[in-house]
């Protein structure tokens, strides 16, 4: 079923029209003037589709095929491989739009300037020591030993008052994040 080698997708050059390079099981490499792109085409609920797998080389052969693997079986259990893909795209953003990065900074617009060297102080605080260990995860998947173990990072280095102040801090983003509705 597999045709396609690695040495023979690294050569393939455009032309001067778009051609493709099949693979099997309807995986294919379209190869055009802008680049290389991996699709799969097949049918769902008798109409023709296109799956849209990645960019080569940002996605190798092996990986497209195991993408395409994946499609497969999607489809072999009755779901759209695009729409599974467009709901994967969508909890990703979704959990990116709840991190505790994005909730903190919007609390902090929120809570409005106190002082400005008390406002420097904060967001040192936030950038150095809490984002980036729990920043770009999701609030909500966030537990107590999450924080207990970054805290402790803190501690660990001798900035215990920092580590009672990065607490507060936590504990203020988390209210804001429940009373918001994004964490329980």
């Amino acid at each position: 079923m597999q045709k396609l080698t690695a040495t023979a997708v690294k050569q393939a050059k455009p032309k001067s029209k778009a051609y493709k390079l099949w693979d099997g099981g309807s995986l294919y490499l379209l190869v055009n003037s802008q680049g290389k792109y991996w699709r799969y085409d097949y049918r769902f609920a008798d109409k023709r589709k296109t799956l849209a797998i990645g960019v080569y080389p940002d996605i190798s052969l092996k990986v497209a095929r195991d993408k395409h693997q994946d499609a497969r079986e999607n489809l072999a259990n009755g779901i759209d491989p695009n729409s599974a893909k467009q709901a994967q795209k969508a909890a990703h953003q979704d959990a990116l739009a709840n991190s505790f990065e994005v909730i903190a900074l919007e609390w902090l617009q929120k809570r409005g300037a106190k002082s400005e060297g008390g406002d420097k102080r904060l967001n040192r605080l936030l950038q150095k020591d809490l984002f980036p260990f729990i920043g770009k995860r999701s609030i909500a998947e966030i537990t107590s030993p999450d924080l207990l173990k970054t805290l402790r990072r803190i501690e660990s280095r001798g900035a215990v008052d920092t580590a009672h102040r990065a607490k507060q801090i936590a504990a203020m983003v988390f209210r804001y994040a429940v009373a918001t509705g994004r964490a329980e």
